[in-house]
């Protein structure tokens, strides 16, 4: 018998997390977040992770439990997400994963053939040093020659993960884009019913701005400084993270504070549609117009009709 799964996604700042907790409410749900970014232990503002009286009771996991320069990779959140599914079953309770990380999602309703390849800490550091001294793009260029398909969904930018698939290739002989091949192959362990919201661009994209000046008000500058004072390197993947990337160049001096916020909101845009994107590749996502329905009482009836239907 296959295992239930509720996955509830969407763009950042589409209200994920408020519809997750009250389904989780009505159907005796635990949630598992699929958030790359509110893994980390002190990011609290910038990720817009749930804080303990946002829960109202609603067991969450992968939520803080890790160091902002601890290793965590896709495979690692699957094999976990994967045993804490398992385990929520087993107590006749419903799995509800909320998030909006695209492959932390599809690392579950995927088979996703994740090649377990430890960190080779030489092999970074001489590609991170090629990233430094010859440039980005010649970075890329490597990938590129090696395994062009996966080159092609990254930009220079994407440092870490070009020098990770570069450190997969010369540790296994197998390029990243052969592991990942099966990558639309539906795994059969689960019976998923997943949940997309979203909203018209202007009210999403002006939700993301309001977003962005409130948790400014609500002292993310401070939470940035505090990570910095605890000696977090800006070379982290954590600390890369919109939002910390951009007032770390505040604090650097090299942008405005006024310049850092509007970068803030630019690329939580960006990235908001780069999310949509993803999720319209898969054809089993049921779609949700959050703007459609009155208030968020009669969304949450929405979805809980649906999934009492099918389970």
């Amino acid at each position: 018998m296959k295992e239930k799964l509720v996955v509830i996604t969407g763009p950042t700042a589409v209200g994920k997390t408020e519809i997750s907790i009250e389904i989780a409410k009505r159907l005796n749900g635990e949630i598992i977040s699929a958030d790359s970014m509110q893994i980390y232990k002190y990011m609290d503002i910038g990720t817009a992770k749930v804080r303990k009286d946002e829960m109202q009771g609603i067991k969450h996991h992968l939520v803080d439990f890790l160091e902002p320069d601890d290793e965590f990779t896709v495979a690692n959140y699957k094999k976990k997400a994967t045993n804490i599914i398992t385990e929520i079953n087993n107590i006749d309770k419903l799995p509800i994963v909320s998030g909006g990380t695209g492959l932390y999602i599809n690392s579950l309703v995927y088979e996703l053939d994740f090649i377990d390849i430890a960190p080779d800490e030489e092999l970074r550091e001489k590609y991170e040093d090629i990233a430094r001294n010859e440039g980005k793009a010649y970075l890329l260029e490597l990938l590129r020659k090696v395994d062009p398909i996966t080159a092609a969904k990254y930009s220079e930018n994407d440092v870490q993960r070009i020098v990770r698939a570069l450190e997969v290739y010369y540790k296994s002989g197998i390029s990243m884009s052969e592991q990942t091949k099966n990558f639309r192959k539906p795994n059969e362990k689960y019976e998923p019913l997943m949940y997309c919201l979203y909203l018209d661009r202007e009210e999403l994209y002006n939700r993301i701005n309001l977003r962005v000046d409130l948790m400014i008000d609500h002292g993310f500058l401070h939470e940035v400084v505090e990570l910095l004072n605890k000696g977090y390197s800006t070379d982290l993947t954590s600390m890369k993270a919109i939002g910390y990337r951009e007032l770390i160049k505040y604090i650097l001096g090299e942008w405005s504070l006024d310049e850092a916020i509007n970068k803030i909101k630019q690329f939580s845009r960006n990235y908001a549609k780069r999310q949509l994107t993803w999720f319209r590749r898969d054809d089993r996502i049921h779609w949700i117009d959050v703007g459609s329905f009155e208030n968020k009482i009669d969304l949450a009836d929405y979805i809980e009709r649906d999934i009492r239907k099918k389970y």
